[in-house]
């Protein structure tokens, strides 16, 4: 599963990790991604969304019908 979330577009960033002697290596911040199936009462069947937390939570308040319009409106398929 790549970590990217469908609705909000969050990615990974990139970065350092410091150790206590200083030295930097390469690290990744993934952001929180769940997979989460929605019913979709306007086509009478179930989704299955890879969100971040974030994106979990715009569904809750805008609703799911608005919110996979707004992923088609990205380009995302559905």
């Amino acid at each position: 599963m790549s970590a990217h979330c469908q609705l909000t577009g969050a990615e990974p960033g990139f970065g350092k990790t410091i150790s206590h002697s200083h030295r930097r290596t390469s690290r990744r911040f993934d952001p929180n991604i769940q997979r989460k199936r929605y019913w979709l009462a306007s086509e009478g069947r179930h989704i299955r969304l890879t969100l971040s937390v974030k994106g979990i939570r715009t569904v809750d308040v805008i609703g799911i019908e608005a919110a996979v319009a707004r992923i088609r409106a990205r380009g995302g398929k559905v």
